[in-house]
């Protein structure tokens, strides 16, 4: 069955460790992010084109490093993974990023783990373009000379590694490489720079033998790990030092240059001056204008991020922060954390463009900003660089069944009402904001009524973790649920709690551990009777009387007939006596119970990958999945399932319009996006409309070619 998918525009959204120039075409760039793939700028269409919309491996779209081909411009490389002990490859185009060829190699790859703004640890040899050399984290620095097809340890290298981390713990490892252009032989350039980011007596490292041997190089405290390194047409290097890998907990750092007269500390003045707070993670040099070069800071938190520019190899500096505007008219979602757009956070990706030493851009957290004021002696004008860039992890989402059709709930973003699908969202959740959004819910039959959980960053305070709106989302108003438990204990302030509303919107349940529920927008609760704790409830989306949950321990699906104030368990046939498929991973899963709007009584459950219908409010139940495995499950309008899971050998997205008995899927091999897939809704009022959210590629929607609404 045919699909058109298409992204919903939010614009980037996610941290972009990196941005790459094409040293030898004007206009190519290419951009790396940590969980959604790499792209590449397309300057004709003056917009960024994914490049990994057709991987279907996970772990790759963790990319920890971008390459560039100093000759062709057709040619660059990728070193993907996630993380350590997932799949690690590096990826070669000879077509700008259309077609790859993959070469699985034996060394980690931690595209998203801690320091993965360290880099580049991948590099290109300018005089002999066939070899590589990549810089691993646990394992060393590695050699390939038949452009990324085979790939063996640089024995000579004086850091082997330090093996595997930890779960949930990383290293920084080698964390760039620089090839000396100035030491061109014909066969391969002699002076090869190495910087490492683990504990040590030495950060630095340099071979003048093309790699055969290697002599450490004094810099500056054996605190400050190597960070970023960027090398000049005269072999001069300039590094970014660090305590720690980043992005986050970088408490100190500094800038040095490197030439044939020794190592000389530039750190600018500025930034001593400010207490020295914060690190180097971006360096970049201006091929077209020698001599100019650009630094940005990171976890510079009381002074607040910047960028540096010396026109004069690090003599003297430029403080660009209190000169530049930004202009975020073209993503409004920037501005979701309720202050305006500031220079940005956790900005590790700096580069000059090779053709146009006015231009400057870097990535940030949630963004990329560019500019071609670097000329301007006053106010520096910077707008996001974005378009085609689509960067988020999507928790959830829904469909209502009336006001916005796409209501979403983000990772790190809080979420949005999509008012259009084609735009930029205006940030709207706030009172409470929270930086997590991991539940929704809309009442069946009073659709602008809107219910929303969600979690915020540790460091920041909370007086709500749940939030309703009465008007589609456009405006919310906290939810407090009073203390309980002995000794009393505010627990919907964990940011555990799922929140239901009913389908007429009178009535709120929350899952605490003592469950509550309100009548009357949280000026009173009561305790609902049989639902035990920490159970989600689901709401008949057509009569507010009724509600549901599954009793997972004691086997059993629980029934209300009284708005939530009772449930009794329901003597349902037709559902195995082990229920344990239907619990939540997570706070932030979908629920494995889902009532059909528009039709009273009518649930889905799903138990691990099968898939179960009743028509009597939960009596009876038959079961429904057509030998497909589902792992997500949407509903859509006329009765048309949406599902995400395995059918036969074919893991994809499908679409059944016969209730389950037969499939037919929906996606293609040119659309998996990594098959990172968090949430899956259908829209009631579209005919054959699917919202899906990935975890990394942003939010799409799917429309069947040529079917009308």
């Amino acid at each position: 069955m045919a699909y058109r998918w298409t992204n919903v525009v939010v614009g980037a959204g996610g941290y972009a460790p990196n941005i790459v120039f094409s040293p030898v075409e004007r206009g190519l760039a290419y951009l790396r992010t940590d969980m959604g793939g790499a792209y590449r700028f397309d300057a004709k269409a003056r917009r960024w084109v994914p490049l990994q919309d057709d991987n279907g491996v996970p772990s790759y779209m963790g990319i920890e490093s971008i390459a560039a081909d100093p000759r062709d411009a057709g040619t660059v490389y990728l070193a993907a993974g996630m993380a350590a002990r997932l799949p690690a490859a590096i990826l070669r185009s000879t077509d700008r990023g259309a077609h790859w060829w993959i070469t699985p190699v034996p060394f980690a790859v931690g595209g998203n783990e801690p320091g993965r703004g360290l880099g580049e640890r991948l590099a290109i040899d300018p005089d002999r373009p066939a070899t590589l050399m990549f810089g691993s984290r646990h394992d060393g620095l590695w050699r390939s000379d038949d452009a990324g097809l085979h790939w063996a340890k640089v024995a000579g290298f004086p850091v082997t590694g330090l093996g595997t981390p930890a779960p949930r713990t990383s290293h920084g490892g080698v964390s760039f490489v620089l090839f000396d252009p100035s030491s061109r032989t014909g066969s391969g350039s002699r002076r090869i720079w190495a910087g490492v980011a683990d504990p040590g007596a030495h950060h630095l490292y340099r071979s003048d033998d093309g790699g055969q041997s290697w002599q450490a190089v004094d810099g500056p405290s054996p605190a400050l790990l190597a960070a970023k390194g960027a090398i000049a047409a005269d072999g001069s290097v300039y590094v970014g030092y660090a305590s720690d890998i980043g992005p986050s907990n970088v408490r100190t750092g500094a800038l040095w240059r490197f030439d044939r007269a020794g190592g000389r500390d530039i750190t600018p003045p500025g930034f001593i001056a400010t207490g020295s707070e914060g690190a180097f993670l971006g360096v970049a040099l201006a091929r077209s204008a020698p001599g100019t070069v650009a630094v940005s800071t990171i976890n510079r938190y009381r002074a607040g991020d910047t960028v540096w520019l010396s026109r004069d190899r690090g003599e003297h500096w430029s403080d660009l922060g209190p000169r530049s505007r930004r202009n975020v008219s073209a993503t409004p979602f920037l501005l979701h954390e309720g202050k305006g757009a500031d220079f940005g956070h956790w900005i590790s990706g700096l580069a000059i463009d090779p053709f146009d030493a006015r231009r400057l851009v870097y990535t940030t957290g949630a963004t990329v900003y560019a500019t071609d004021g670097l000329d301007r002696s006053g106010t520096i004008d910077w707008a996001p660089w974005v378009s085609g860039i689509e960067q988020t992890a999507i928790i959830t989402l829904i469909s209502p069944t009336g006001g916005a059709h796409l209501v979403s709930g983000f990772g790190d973003l809080a979420g949005f009402v999509h008012e259009r699908l084609d735009r930029s969202p205006q940030p709207s959740f706030t009172d409470p904001y929270l930086s997590n959004t991991n539940t929704l819910d809309y009442a069946g039959t009073a659709p602008l009524v809107l219910v929303r959980s969600g979690s915020l960053y540790a460091d920041r305070p909370r007086d709500a973790t749940l939030g309703w709106s009465g008007d589609g989302g456009r405006s919310w108003r906290p939810l407090v649920v009073p203390p309980m438990g002995t000794p009393p204990r505010r627990e919907d302030l964990v940011g555990e709690a799922a929140i239901t509303v009913s389908a007429d919107g009178g009535t709120f349940v929350v899952a605490t551990p003592e469950p509550r529920l309100t009548r009357d927008r949280g000026r009173s609760w009561q305790v609902p009777e049989g639902l035990p704790g920490n159970t989600r409830a689901v709401a008949d989306k057509v009569n507010p009387a009724r509600f549901y949950a599954v009793d997972v321990a004691g086997g059993r699906l629980l029934a209300s007939t009284d708005g939530a104030r009772h449930f009794t368990p329901v003597a349902s046939t037709g559902l195995p006596a082990d229920l344990s498929g239907a619990s939540p991973r997570n706070r932030e899963a979908q629920s494995a119970l889902v009532a059909t709007p528009g039709v009273a009584g009518e649930l889905w459950l799903r138990i691990g990958p099968a898939l179960y219908r009743s028509t009597d409010f939960g009596h009876r139940f038959a079961r429904v999945d057509g030998g497909l495995a589902v792992e997500l499950l949407g509903l859509g309008k006329g009765g048309t399932i949406f599902a995400v899971g395995t059918l036969g050998q074919v893991y994809g997205i499908w679409r059944s319009d016969d209730l389950g008995r037969h499939w037919a899927r929906i996606d293609d091999d040119a659309h998996r996006w990594g098959r990172r897939y968090r949430v899956i809704a259908g829209d009631p009022r579209i005919t054959g409309r699917v919202y899906l959210g990935t975890d990394g590629r942003g939010l799409f929607y799917g429309d069947r070619v040529g079917e009308s609404e």
